[in-house]
């Protein structure tokens, strides 16, 4: 493949990504056509044929760029604390943040879990992508929680799928009475709780938890 091709393909990804992302949440992903998507990035079906083999492909590229984007924020955002700042109350606050483009996603997002539901091999390939989600939320959590001096008493996972669901019930409630229920406010309100209740101190934490906060770095999400 010629130089110039391979230093182009990025960008005609990432171009394709960002309009299939608008075209799905104006018009719904069963209603857009690959047409429409190639329209709005300015690019053939050619182009689009050669990254991705079918919407389905094209949606599941978006989650996992949209899962990377969000556990980078919140890396990024924890990673700024300092030591008096590792509050079960300060993690919840930074965890309830929601960007002013999730509503596109959101709306994408769950059109598609509906198809899921509906077709066991959609659902299947979702579950997948979801599991990877799940294992970097677990993951960062549990080591932000050692920083912050503890540790969960609950099953990592299971944990990971209540904070899923917490946000994505709450989002949903959010988007139809936004004046009642701006978005983030059930976790800003519950999730520093259920934090308490589901976690314990480690015993003698104290100064190896902060060693462990300086070389923990962007690993951290929660």
């Amino acid at each position: 493949m010629p130089k110039g091709v391979t230093r182009r393909r990025p960008r005609t990804r990432a171009a394709l990504l960002k309009a299939a992302l608008e075209t799905f949440a104006e018009h719904g992903f069963h209603a857009t056509t690959i047409e429409q998507i190639c329209e709005r990035a300015g690019y053939t079906r050619g182009a689009y044929y050669s990254n991705f083999a079918s919407k389905e492909e094209l949606f599941l590229a978006l989650f996992d760029e949209h899962s990377d984007r969000t556990v980078r924020r919140l890396a990024e955002s924890i990673d700024a604390l300092t030591a008096e700042e590792y509050t079960l109350t300060r993690l919840a606050e930074l965890a309830a943040r929601v960007e002013p483009d999730e509503r596109d996603w959101y709306l994408v997002t769950t059109e598609f879990t509906l198809h899921a539901i509906r077709d066991p091999q959609a659902a299947w390939v979702l579950a997948r992508h979801d599991a990877r989600l799940r294992t970097e939320i677990a993951r960062g959590l549990t080591l932000v929680l050692r920083r912050a001096g503890r540790e969960l008493t609950v099953d990592a996972d299971r944990f990971a799928r209540l904070l899923i669901a917490l946000r994505e019930g709450g989002l949903a409630q959010s988007y139809v009475e936004p004046a009642e229920l701006p978005p983030g406010s059930l976790e800003r309100q519950f999730l520093a709780p259920l934090l308490e209740a589901s976690t314990r101190e480690i015993p003698g934490a104290g100064a190896e938890g902060e060693g462990q906060s300086k070389r923990s770095g962007s690993d951290a999400v929660i």
